[in-house]
Parts: C-alpha cells; structure tokens; sequence
C-alpha cells in the first residue's frame, strides 16, 4: 500500500455469523514497520494498554523538512519517522490510534488521552460539547482539565459532579486510568474553533494551560 503505514485485516477467528463480528479490529490498523515508544525510544509492551508515540520505517517517508535541517534531525531521532500519534498496540500487532501527541496529557508517569475523556464527557446527558488539556501541576507534571459546554435543550443543567460520577464508572470497568478524570471541570459558553470546525486546543491551552 504505497504511502500508508498500516491496513487491518481480520483473522479467521475474527470472522463468524454475526455481523459486528471484528468491528473492534475494522477500526484498527495492522501492523508494517512500527513502533510505539516512551520518550527514550524505549519499545512498549504489546499489550493494548501501553501507551507512547508512534514512530516508523518505510521507503517511502519523507527524510526531512524542506530548507529545515534541524526539524529534520529531530523528525528521525533514534532512526525512526516520528509521526507525533500516540497509540498503543496488543499482542496481534493492531496498532489503536489515542491522541496526537501535542494533545496527550501527561500526568501521574502516565499519557492520558483526551480524545477518549472529550467521547465520555460528550456522551453525557446535558454536554452539548467537550474538550480535555492538561494544566500544569507541580507534582504530576500535568493534570487534566475540562472544558465542557452545556446543552441549553437539556431538562436539568449538568453539574460537575455529576460528569465525575460518570466517569469513575468507566474506571471501575477499566475503560481509562483513575488519572483520566479531570480534578477540575469548567463550563464555558463555547469552544473556540479553528478554521475547519476543529476545537482549538492551542487557544484553550493559551487560556486555561496555567492552571489558574
């Protein structure tokens, strides 16, 4: 597949008489030549759960920037394409896509994903919108905060604790860490967007990053 990193393919025991048979491995990628990484270039387990950035070899990756020597030496540290993805990948070598890395928290010795957060607290009775960053903490490094904008059609106003609650659960089922829920929870009018409809996180780390 020339200029693609990684395709899914089901395995026979994947494959059975109910229809959402592997939809859990259709929306992975199979493996080619990756890695997923600590900040030292250490290899991760292959266990679903450990989680780091993703980095690659395949003839067909750009060497570097353009005019940008150093960008470039920084894009091939340790001899791999760094491709700023963090994801995690199980023992049959599926690679599940968390973040990207800018948006990662890292708090606890721990990258949290903010994507994973935003889908819980979006799925919320009375969250019309969410968005997850971290704020600098002195002793984790980072902690998660969350910009959560109310659903005015909503019968009763979500509360913070409320979310809280509702997230605790997803640690009690093992979904995310106990480091996933934000100790803060700021409700705000609206998100602040960039010129494709995305969240800008680079805005909202501008306003909230600090903690204060």
């Amino acid at each position: 597949m020339v200029g693609g990193l990684t395709i899914a393919h089901l395995k026979d025991r994947h494959v059975s008489g109910d229809s959402d048979a592997g939809l859990e491995i259709r929306t992975k990628a199979g493996l080619v030549d990756i890695r997923v990484v600590d900040a030292d270039m250490n290899e991760l387990a292959r266990d679903d759960k450990a989680t780091g950035e993703v980095v690659a070899r395949a003839p067909w990756l750009t060497q570097g920037y353009f005019l940008n020597p150093e960008a470039s030496e920084q894009l091939w540290t340790g001899g791999y394409f760094h491709t700023n993805d963090t994801a995690n990948i199980g023992p049959d070598s599926y690679v599940q896509i968390a973040d990207r890395i800018k948006d990662v928290i890292k708090t606890g010795g721990k990258w949290v994903s903010s994507l994973e957060r935003e889908d819980i607290i979006a799925h919320y009775e009375g969250v019309s919108e969410a968005a997850v960053i971290g704020i600098k903490d002195e002793k984790g490094g980072e902690r998660p905060l969350a910009l959560v904008v109310r659903n005015p059609k909503a019968r009763t106003p979500v509360i913070e604790d409320a979310i809280k609650a509702d997230l605790k659960l997803y640690v009690d089922r093992g979904v995310i860490s106990k480091f996933g829920i934000p100790q803060r929870i700021h409700f705000i009018e609206q998100l602040p967007k960039t010129s494709v409809g995305k969240v800008d996180k680079k805005v909202l780390r501008q306003r909230y990053g600090d903690g204060a």
